[in-house]
C-alpha cells in the first residue's frame, strides 16, 4: 500500500501548538507537507500607490513564517516557502509530492474565501480534496447556542448567550514528531525588497516592538500573566494610554497563538490579582469571535453601505481632509499624535483606533471604507473581520450602535498630554531628533 501524504496549507495559523490541521495531518497521513505561499495579491499596489500590506506588517509576517520554519525543523519537518498564486503553487506541489489531500483553516472575509475557492477548484481538477477546518475562533461554531444564520447582531446579546450556553473546547495536543517527504527545494524566505517594500525604520519613541512568530507570542503570553501587580502599573503617564493591553493582537492576527490557548491561560488566572485584566482579555477575544461570525452570517453585506448622490458629492470634496487625517496633519493634537504613532510603528491602542476612526467618519464625513483600507495597510495586527467589523461598527453600518469614543474617555489628562507631546511630530531625523511633519 502506498504512503499517504497530506499537504498542510498554512495561512493565518502560523503555529505548532493548538493547530488542528497539523495534528490531524500527522494522525491521518504517513507524511506531511507544510507549505506557505506569499501571495502577490496582498503586495500589489492600489490606485493610490499604497500596498495592501505595509512594511511593518510585512516584516512581522516574514518573522512569523521564519519562526514557523524553525519550529517545524525542531520537530523533524520542513516548511516549503513559495512566492505566487496559491491556486497555481499548491496543485504543482501536490503533483510533485504525490499529495492525497490538502488541509487548511477556513477564512470568512471575501478576499480570503475567494482565494480558497480558487485553490479548491484547481485541486478538484486533479481530483484532490481541500478539507476545511475551523481554528480561528475562541468558540467553535458547532458549539454555539444558535445556528450561524440566527446569531444575534447585538454584541451584548451574543456575549450573554454564548457565555451562558457554550463552552470553549480544550486545545489540541502538539505532535511529537512530524515526518515530511524528501524535499528537494524548500525555498528561501523572501526579502521585503522582493515583495516590493522598503525596510521599516523603527522609531525610538516607540514603547513596543513586536517580533513575529509563535516563539515571541508565547513569551508575550507568559510575560503578561507573570508580571506582578506592581509591575503592571504604568511606569509613566504615557503607558496609561495603552490601558494595560495584553498586546497579543499581532500574534493572534496571523495565528502565531490561538484564541483558545490564550483563553485557557486566562482561566488559570481568574482568581488572582490579574482577574480584572483576564476579564478584559476575554472580552477582547469575544469581540474577535463576534466580528468573524458576523462576516460568516452576513458575508460582504456586513460592511456595505448605500451610496447616494449626496454622499458621493460629500466624499468628492474631502480628499484633502482624508490625506490630512492619514498623515496626522488635522491640527487636532491627539488625533495627529495617534496617526503619527500608527505611521511610525504600525500599532496604536484600541482607544486611539476608535477615536481616530470616529473623527474621520463623523467629523470629516469621509468614506469609512477608506479608513479601514488605510488601517489594513498600516496595522501590524490587521485581521479582516476585526478591522472591517470595527470600522463598520464605528460608522453605524447595518444599524450597528455607533461608537461613542471621544478623547475625553482617555483619563487622566496628564496621560493625554504626555502622549501628545511624544507623538506630536510625524518623523525623526537620522540623529533620532523629532522633526515636524
Amino acid at each position: 500500500m502506498s504512503e499517504k501524504t497530506i499537504l498542510v496549507w498554512f495561512r493565518n495559523d502560523l503555529r505548532i501548538h493548538d493547530n488542528e490541521i497539523l495534528l490531524e495531518a500527522v494522525r491521518k497521513a504517513d507524511k506531511v507537507l507544510p507549505v506557505y505561499c506569499f501571495d502577490p495579491y496582498y503586495f500589489q499596489r492600489t490606485p493610490s500607490g499604497a500596498t495592501k500590506i505595509g512594511n511593518f506588517r510585512a516584516r512581522f509576517l516574514l518573522e512569523a513564517v521564519a519562526d514557523l520554519r524553525k519550529n517545524l525543523q525542531a520537530y523533524g519537518a520542513e516548511l516549503i516557502i513559495r512566492i505566487g498564486n496559491p491556486a497555481e503553487i499548491l496543485p504543482q506541489l501536490a503533483e510533485q509530492y504525490q499529495v492525497n489531500e490538502v488541509y487548511h483553516h477556513r477564512e470568512v472575509a471575501y478576499e480570503e474565501t475567494d482565494i480558497s475557492e480558487q485553490v479548491e477548484a484547481a485541486l478538484w481538477k486533479m481530483r484532490l480534496n481541500l478539507k476545511h477546518f475551523i481554528g480561528h475562533t475562541l468558540y467553535h461554531k458547532e458549539d454555539l447556542p444558535f445556528p450561524i444564520k440566527d446569531i444575534p447582531d447585538s454584541f451584548a446579546v451574543f456575549k450573554k448567550k454564548v457565555e451562558r450556553d457554550s463552552n470553549v473546547r480544550p486545545g489540541v495536543s502538539t505532535p511529537d514528531h512530524i515526518t515530511t517527504p524528501e524535499i528537494t527545494d524548500a525555498g528561501e524566505l523572501p526579502t521585503l525588497q522582493q515583495l516590493g517594500l522598503d525596510e521599516p525604520v523603527d522609531d525610538p519613541r516607540a514603547t513596543n516592538y513586536f517580533q513575529g512568530g509563535e516563539t515571541a507570542a508565547l513569551v508575550q503570553l507568559h510575560k503578561y500573566f507573570s508580571q506582578s501587580e506592581q509591575s503592571v502599573k504604568p511606569k509613566n503617564a504615557r503607558s496609561i494610554i495603552a490601558n494595560n493591553s495584553s498586546k497579543l493582537s499581532p500574534w493572534l492576527a496571523v495565528g502565531c497563538i490561538s484564541p483558545r490557548q490564550v483563553y485557557w491561560e486566562i482561566f488559570k488566572h481568574t482568581q488572582d490579582s490579574f482577574a480584572q485584566n483576564a476579564s478584559m482579555l476575554k472580552l477582547e477575544l469575544l469581540w474577535r469571535d463576534y466580528f468573524r461570525f458576523m462576516f460568516k452570517k452576513h458575508g460582504q453585506k456586513f460592511i456595505k453601505t448605500e451610496t447616494t448622490e449626496e454622499s458621493t458629492q460629500i466624499l468628492a470634496t474631502n480628499e484633502l481632509d482624508f490625506n490630512k487625517w492619514a498623515h496626522g496633519d488635522t491640527g487636532i493634537p491627539f488625533i495627529d499624535a495617534c496617526m503619527h504613532e500608527l505611521n511610525a510603528t504600525g500599532y496604536i491602542c484600541n482607544q486611539c483606533r476608535q477615536i481616530v476612526a470616529s473623527y474621520l467618519v463623523h467629523e470629516l464625513h469621509a468614506d469609512w471604507t477608506r479608513g479601514a483600507a488605510y488601517f489594513e495597510e498600516k496595522l501590524i495586527d490587521y485581521s479582516p473581520a476585526s478591522n472591517w467589523g470595527n470600522w463598520a461598527f464605528v460608522a453605524g453600518v447595518n444599524d450597528a450602535k455607533e461608537s461613542k469614543y471621544t478623547i475625553a474617555t482617555l483619563q487622566p489628562k496628564d496621560a493625554i498630554s504626555d502622549f501628545v507631546n511624544t507623538w506630536q511630530h510625524a518623523n525623526i531625523d537620522e540623529a533620532g531628533n523629532m522633526v515636524h511633519a
